[in-house]
C-alpha cells in the first residue's frame, strides 16, 4: 500500500473550503477502524478496572433519583405535578441526562487519554472523537436495558413510539458531543476547563426538564422552552414511557442546530489541532 504524502504549508485550509470539506469527509471515513479499536481498548480497560462494572450505569442515576425524592418528600423544594410517577420521572430523566453528559465529557477525555499518541503520531484526529462516541453508545445500550427492565415494575410500557427511542438516544449523544467540542480545544491548553465541566453540566441540568417538569411561568419557563436540550429530553423520555410526543418541530430544529454547530466545531477542531499538538509537545 502506498503511503500518503502529507504536505504542510503556511496557507490556511480555509482558503480552499471545498478541498477542506473533502479532506474532512475522507479522514472521517478513514478513521472508522482506528476509532473502533480505541473504543474497544478503552471499554475493556473501563470495566476491567472497575469492581462494580456496568452497575455504575444504574448507581449514579439511582443516587440522583433518591436525592431528589428526599428533597421533594421533605418539602425542601416543591415540584409541580408530573405526568409520570415522580420516581419514574426523575429516574428516566437522570438516566437520559447521564448519556448526554457522558457524550459531553468524551471529546476532551479522549484527547487527554491519547495525548501522547496525538503528539507523536499522525493519524486522522476524528478517530479520537469517534472512539468517544462509540463508548458512549455502548454505555447507552446498558442504560437503555436498565430502563426497559425497570419501567414494567411501574406498569409503564412504550407504545409504537418506542421505535423512535434510538433517534432520541442519538440526538442526546449528538448534542452532548457538540457541546463537548466547544470546550475541547481550550481544555487541552487549560486543565481548569475540564474541572469546570461538571459545574457547567449541573447548571445545564437545572435549565432542562430532567428532575422537574417544564415551568409554565416566570423567566425559568422562557429559558427552558428555548433551551435546545429541552425537546431532546422530553421526547426521549416520552418514547420510553409511551407518553405523547411534544415539541416535535422544536426537536427537529434542535437537531439541525446541533448538526450545523457540530460541523463548524469539527472544522475548528481540525484547524486548531496543529497548534494544540505543538503546545502539547512543548
Amino acid at each position: 500500500m502506498k503511503d500518503e504524502l502529507k504536505i504542510y504549508s503556511p496557507k490556511s485550509d480555509l482558503a480552499e473550503p471545498l478541498k477542506l470539506f473533502n479532506s474532512m469527509i475522507k479522514e472521517l471515513i478513514a478513521s472508522r477502524e482506528l476509532s473502533w479499536r480505541l473504543a474497544i481498548r478503552d471499554i475493556s480497560a473501563q470495566y476491567r478496572q472497575s469492581f462494580l462494572g456496568v452497575f455504575w450505569a444504574l448507581i449514579i442515576p439511582l443516587t440522583n433519583t433518591l436525592i431528589w425524592l428526599f428533597l421533594s418528600s421533605s418539602n425542601v423544594l416543591k415540584v409541580a405535578n408530573t405526568s409520570l410517577p415522580y420516581p419514574v420521572y426523575v429516574f428516566t430523566g437522570s438516566l437520559l441526562w447521564s448519556i448526554l453528559i457522558e457524550s459531553l465529557i468524551a471529546p476532551l477525555q479522549q484527547v487527554e487519554r491519547n495525548r501522547e499518541m496525538i503528539s507523536k503520531m499522525f493519524f486522522p484526529r476524528e478517530s479520537i472523537i469517534l472512539s468517544g462516541i462509540y463508548q458512549t453508545l455502548f454505555n447507552a445500550l446498558i442504560k437503555i436495558g436498565i430502563l426497559i427492565v425497570v419501567l414494567p415494575f411501574f406498569k409503564i410500557y412504550p407504545n409504537f413510539s418506542g421505535f423512535l427511542i434510538p433517534l432520541g438516544i442519538i440526538s442526546l449523544i449528538l448534542a452532548g458531543t457538540v457541546i463537548g467540542l466547544i470546550f475541547t480545544p481550550i481544555g487541552i491548553l487549560y486543565q481548569d476547563v475540564g474541572r469546570g465541566i461538571p459545574l457547567i453540566a449541573q447548571f445545564l441540568m437545572y435549565l432542562s426538564p430532567v428532575v422537574y417538569p417544564l415551568s409554565t411561568d416566570g423567566i425559568l419557563s422562557k429559558i427552558m422552552i428555548f433551551n435546545p436540550l429541552t425537546p431532546l429530553i422530553i421526547n426521549s423520555r416520552a418514547w420510553f414511557t409511551g407518553e405523547p410526543t411534544q415539541f416535535l418541530i422544536f426537536w427537529f430544529i434542535s437537531n439541525i442546530f446541533f448538526i450545523i454547530l457540530g460541523f463548524f466545531l469539527w472544522t475548528i477542531f481540525r484547524l486548531a489541532m496543529p497548534i494544540l499538538i505543538e503546545r502539547m509537545s512543548a
